[in-house]
């Protein structure tokens, strides 16, 4: 069971993830692929992801010879160039005991020697690796990616509106429970106690690691929790209507309609008839999206002017109405 212990300085620093972390989620892929996991679909399609990794790709493998990740590998970042910079932020000394850690008293091979002595040659090798396998496992499906994680992002914003963080959490994972300031989860291996003490916690969701979350505890850092999410199956880059079929989903195909059209500002009146509902309903539609922070409502004399944030253009994407 994995218990994460909360402060009250805890609680107000939750914060979900606005976008995907690329290097995040291929770690999660290449986990997945390698472990086998996730039934017979996920099976399948691991095994065709490590059938058509690049050659420059086979060096991440070095990376966990044991299964046991550097934490210096543990880094957000909005694209792959972004993450890896973040990655060479690393301290020579965090590079060379966390590559000690994770290789024991086994032989290192020869570029990891080298990046455990600084080498600007092993770096490169480890961009190319990351790059190779980012074009091949993740690239395809990226965009499908990006919807998914907006979807996501709108059913938490959702819940945290309408019935607070405690129970976004639990949403998060199902079986879990939030109690007296400690999030339980069950089975998940192995069994661990991690104290935020102030440090606030990032979610983030992943759709290539079916089972059991990934805590990224690194001290005087905001603990990363990647928790599998998503309808259950490996992205495939055929799902080009997911990111409106999984919006109406959340929102109800009306809202997110209503969403949509407020790019612009509407009085009630005009978005009932862009909508062809009631300027009851209309307002309705309105208020839940207010009540979500997706919308503000302005009123000026009689009038009633509304029109989303900044946060329901980030939910609602880029489509059109």
């Amino acid at each position: 069971m994995l218990r994460i212990h909360f402060t009250a300085a805890d609680i107000v620093r939750i914060r979900f993830a606005p976008r995907p972390a690329p290097l995040q989620e291929l770690h999660a892929a290449l986990t997945t692929a390698v472990a086998r996991r996730g039934g017979p679909l996920f099976a399948q399609w691991g095994g065709r992801v490590l059938r058509s990794l690049p050659a420059a790709a086979g060096a991440l493998a070095d990376l966990v010879p044991a299964g046991r990740p550097p934490s210096f590998l543990d880094v957000l970042g909005d694209t792959m160039a972004d993450g890896f910079e973040r990655i060479r932020t690393a301290g020579p000394g965090v590079v060379r005991s966390e590559l000690e850690r994770v290789y024991g008293s086994m032989a290192a091979p020869r570029w990891i020697r080298a990046l455990h002595a600084g080498d600007e040659t092993a770096w490169r090798t480890l961009h190319r690796a990351q790059q190779a396998a980012y074009e091949t496992v993740l690239a395809p499906v990226w965009p499908v990616v990006q919807d998914l994680h907006r979807a996501e992002f709108t059913r938490y914003a959702l819940t945290v509106a309408e019935h607070g963080v405690a129970a976004a959490l639990t949403a998060l994972a199902p079986g879990s429970r939030f109690h007296e300031g400690v999030w339980r989860w069950p089975g998940a291996a192995p069994a661990r106690d991690v104290c935020l003490d102030g440090r606030g916690l990032v979610l983030l969701p992943t759709f290539h690691h079916p089972e059991g979350p990934l805590l990224q505890d690194v001290p005087g850092r905001s603990a990363v929790l990647t928790y599998p999410a998503g309808p259950g199956l490996p992205p495939t880059a055929g799902r080009a209507v997911v990111q409106v079929e999984a919006l109406a989903a959340v929102l109800g195909r009306t809202r997110l309609d209503a969403l949509r059209l407020l790019a612009e500002p509407h009085t009630t009146t005009s978005l009932a008839r862009a909508l062809r509902v009631s300027n009851a309903t209309a307002s309705s539609h309105a208020a839940a999206l207010r009540s979500a922070g997706l919308a503000t409502t302005t009123r000026t004399g009689r009038s009633v002017t509304h029109r989303r944030t900044a946060l329901g253009t980030l939910v609602a994407g880029a489509g059109p109405p």
